[in-house]
């Protein structure tokens, strides 16, 4: 069996930054890859007839350059920076060419030196990483397509955030999407740039609106963390008094009863794609992005003022996994991932249309939900599932609510609604 490649963890203090056992297996190595970077801080320590490839660019090459060496049976040493299994090389390569092909030698991460410059615990930390290529500046309900999209959903979900940067996706590109999207006064940055190098600066804490203003050198470490603790927030079923609604004929909007049964039938998970159609004030589709923080609500509204107001909810929840489109379905719908999950809200008279395209993009195991106010449609929409063979069922849904009256109370009944929910039959 081939000797394995040793994937080394080193620093920016070179030989210094590794045992003197490790630093025998880099002398000893006939085949030396690593970016130019690190190749540089160790040209000294590497034997005279020791071959060097620079993976900067050609990482995808790497996994090949192995095979063959081992197949020469020489002896390969892969120089990484920090820890190789933190968003590093080695996790790549194991999955490649297995476990017992690679031997990684971890050392410090350079995010255990930043936290440690700034004198903070990391233990809770979230780690993310916005390595690889140029994103893009953020645009306001890109999705999971953009570059920067799960650094933002993790960022949603911790207090504190350790980020790998890259030369294109630094400091400042990561400040200006959260003031796009109105965080920039719930965080703090702060970044620590060349760690053990000569030129070593840790900014300290800094304004998000001023990071953002400011150019970092590379290589850097960004810290984010939360000025206040998340407290404790309403996972579900938030009053309606929580969205904008069209004025003055209030009302346009999912209520908060129909809308947690509503919610419950579409059988939601924290990954799920799903679709809002008809989107109205936002209520559902914004829950329904509030309970997949892995996943991500497209919705359309044809209306332009309630298209702004579901705009201007989604702004206020500060949702960041939810994509919003003014027109009318099914336009548009061709270019959406297959839902685990779809919501008819409104379907502006091409409600048969609709639920044919639904049902035919739904994944397995998805669902389907409708609801209704009037005959004529509910009977449609049963029509059009009997037609199509699809699994199906209402619910009626008669909600009041106790109002005052003098001293007293009584019961004031809400319009009824029709609760359509359907599926696919397994066989299809």
């Amino acid at each position: 069996m081939p000797e394995p490649c040793r994937i080394i963890g080193v620093l920016d203090t070179g030989p210094d930054s590794v045992t003197a056992g490790t630093l025998r297996s880099i002398a000893q190595a006939e085949l030396v890859i690593g970016a130019s970077r690190t190749l540089a801080l160790f040209a000294e320590t590497l034997g005279t007839n020791a071959e060097r490839r620079d993976l900067s660019g050609v990482l995808a090459q790497v996994p090949d350059w192995l095979e063959q060496a081992q197949a020469q049976g020489r002896k390969v040493v892969i120089l990484a920076t920090g820890d190789p299994l933190c968003h590093g090389i080695a996790s790549h390569l194991t999955g490649r060419l297995g476990r017992e092909a690679v031997e990684v030698i971890p050392n410090v991460s350079t995010l255990q030196w930043a936290f440690a410059r700034l004198g903070v615990a990391w233990q809770e930390a979230r780690i993310a990483s916005a390595h690889g290529q140029d994103a893009g500046e953020w645009r306001i309900g890109a999705g999971p397509e953009h570059g920067l999209y799960g650094l933002l959903q993790q960022l949603r979900q911790a207090d504190l955030l350790a980020l790998f940067t890259s030369p294109a996706n630094g400091p400042d590109r990561i400040a200006r999407m959260l003031c796009a999207e109105g965080l920039d006064e719930e965080y703090e940055m702060a970044v620590a740039e060349c760690l053990l190098q000569p030129g070593e600066r840790v900014s300290g804490w800094l304004a998000v609106a001023e990071a953002a203003r400011q150019s970092f050198a590379d290589p850097n470490v960004v810290v984010l963390r939360r000025r206040r603790a998340s407290g404790r927030e309403r996972l579900f079923g938030l009053p309606d008094e929580s969205f904008r609604q069209r004025a003055p004929d209030k009302g346009l909007i999912t209520k908060r009863e129909v809308r947690a049964v509503s919610l419950a039938r579409l059988g939601l998970h924290p990954g799920s794609i799903v679709w809002d159609i008809g989107a109205g004030s936002g209520a559902v589709g914004l829950e329904a992005a509030r309970l997949c923080p892995h996943g991500h609500v497209y919705a359309i509204e044809k209306n332009e003022a309630d298209f702004a107001i579901a705009a201007s909810n989604r702004a206020g929840l500060r949702l960041t996994n939810y994509s919003l489109v003014h027109g009318r379905a099914p336009a548009g719908l061709a270019q959406w991932p297959d839902p685990d999950a779809v919501f008819i809200g409104g379907s502006g008279g091409e409600l048969r249309e609709l639920i044919a395209v639904c049902l035919q993009r739904l994944r397995t195991g998805g669902n389907l939900v409708m609801n209704f106010v009037t005959f004529e449609n509910l009977g449609l929409a049963v029509e059009t599932l009997k037609a199509a063979g699809a699994c199906w069922d209402v619910t009626q849904l008669q909600v009041s609510r106790s109002r005052p009256i003098l001293d007293m109370h009584r019961m004031q009944a809400e319009n009824p609604v029709w609760g359509v929910s359907a599926w696919r039959a397994a066989d299809e």
